[in-house]
């Protein structure tokens, strides 16, 4: 059980990260499901690389990982400002289209 609670606490943060994203209506919420379930793939990565330390891939996919998830934050900032000063709000479900009229 030692080794696997790394296993168990990704598998905790990813199945939090997708309720989340499947239950939430705010763009901000739905937001910080994505980078839970970012955080989780994370987690397995640096857990996977503690047992095999003679390779770095789990270090390097890490760190692509929270590379992306930095560049994925900043675009849907953005996108979530457009929406909010088109739209006036960050419910999903008030959200008609993505067109401004």
């Amino acid at each position: 059980m030692g080794n696997s609670i790394y296993l168990l606490l990704s598998a905790f943060v990813f199945s939090a990260g997708v309720a989340l994203v499947l239950t939430r209506q705010n763009v901000i919420a739905v937001l910080i499901g994505v980078e839970l379930v970012f955080n989780a793939a994370n987690i397995n990565f640096v857990y996977f690389n503690a047992l095999y330390p003679e390779r770095l891939d789990g270090q390097f996919f890490a760190l692509v990982v929270i590379t992306i998830a930095a560049a994925e934050t900043a675009l849907a900032l953005a996108i979530i400002l457009k929406l909010y000063r088109t739209y006036h709000t960050t419910n999903l479900d008030e959200i008609s289209n993505l067109v401004e009229e």
